[in-house]
């Protein structure tokens, strides 16, 4: 069984440092390693719905699938025969978005089927709520479990980055399963080869993502908006594969989308992990981004500080991917974004007086304030 289980282990990570990952074969290992611990968690530890809890994925340990750096992520399994409560405190948790799934994006069989959030129910910052999920129940505060559904999954969102308390959140099944069952041999053989299989269609697939999507577009520009197909309906993006020599830069300006939330974030590319989320300015939400005198959004992607506030550090990388998401949009009308390469040197001329200026101390007051933030958010 464990045998098994490593051989194919060695076998994938054989492929994970071939020409066909573009990220460096340590953090290709790095990221292996990370789907291993997070997958075996999820597969052997999270595989009872009678038994359900709430499995954090995409922290600071372990991260796949373009992981939004203003979330929490939390998953548990639920089968559509049983009831169950969640409920929670939000503390400084600023909404979250509740998702009911037949499984994660790079299994066979995915696919968002209901879906919910805070605000939908009047919730914010502070409030106590509670939700019961199948079973008998109705009203607001009531979700049915479609026949297909085998989890939940929660994203809070966190906007002021403040150094608060998170969110609680905990599921109870609300009938009585009866003592633990004894784990079987073949119960574990048959978990162990779920995880593998996670591990193996989470590397191939989120790489083959990142390398498709950056094949269809023009390198250093925002694509058009783009949706999900079967994945959240609030949810909108445009890409921006960046591929940079070691002394140039992107500016880029947009005008502010109409909707609830908005942010750029910088990628990987092979594993679609953040670049450095406690290191380095890899996010901007619309909380933190200084808008520029007209009302527009201005800022810098690149490998220097040259004072701009909006600037997203590429960490020297030479390439990666660039997100802007907007979720919960008023209307249909998508962003016009323009961007522009430059030489690192020329930044400051090109900048102007429109792009918001940052003092390096003001810079390190903003870092600090972010780790002291994420260090209460995942509780580090």
């Amino acid at each position: 069984m464990l045998e098994r289980f490593t051989t194919r282990l060695h076998a994938l990570a054989k492929d994970a440092v071939g020409a066909q990952f573009p990220d460096a074969p340590v953090e290709q290992i790095d990221h292996l390693l990370e789907q291993v611990a997070g997958f075996i968690e999820w597969e052997v530890f999270h595989a009872d719905p009678a038994r359900p809890a709430f499995h954090r994925h995409n922290d600071l340990v372990h991260q796949w699938g373009g992981p939004n750096a203003d979330n929490i992520y939390r998953h548990t399994r639920i089968s559509p025969d049983r009831q169950y409560r969640i409920s929670g405190r939000m503390h400084s948790c600023d909404q979250w978005l509740l998702a009911v799934r037949k499984g994660f994006m790079h299994n066979e069989v995915w696919g968002t089927v209901a879906q919910l959030t805070a605000a939908d129910l009047g919730i914010g910052p502070g409030d106590e709520f509670e939700l019961t999920l199948g079973g008998p129940g109705s009203g607001d505060h009531h979700i049915e479990i479609p026949d297909e559904a085998i989890m939940v999954s929660f994203r809070e969102y966190y906007y002021r980055w403040t150094a608060d308390e998170p969110a609680t959140i905990v599921i109870e099944n609300l009938d009585d399963p009866g003592p633990t069952p004894l784990v079987t041999l073949e119960d574990l053989d048959r978990r162990l080869d779920r995880a593998f299989q996670q591990v193996n269609d989470s590397v191939r697939f989120w790489n083959r993502y990142m390398i498709e999507n950056r094949d269809e577009r023009t390198p250093n520009s925002f694509a058009s908006g783009l949706t999900v197909a079967k994945g959240l309906s609030a949810a909108h993006y445009a890409f921006n594969f960046w591929d940079l020599a070691p002394d140039e830069a992107i500016v880029f300006e947009s005008d502010v989308p109409a909707a609830d939330y908005w942010a750029f974030q910088l990628y990987k590319m092979g594993t679609f992990e953040l670049t450095d989320l406690p290191g380095r300015f890899c996010s901007y939400n619309h909380r933190q981004t200084e808008l520029s005198g007209d009302g527009r959004i201005r800022g810098v992607i690149g490998p220097v500080d040259v004072g701009a506030a909006n600037w997203l550090d590429t960490g020297g990388r030479s390439t990666g991917l660039c997100t802007f998401r907007w979720f919960w949009p008023h209307d249909d009308t998508a962003p016009e974004i323009s961007s522009q390469v430059m030489k690192v040197d020329d930044l400051e001329e090109a900048m102007g007086t429109d792009t918001p200026r940052i003092t390096t101390d003001e810079r390190a007051a903003q870092m600090a304030a972010r780790r002291a933030h994420l260090a209460w958010r995942f509780r580090t």
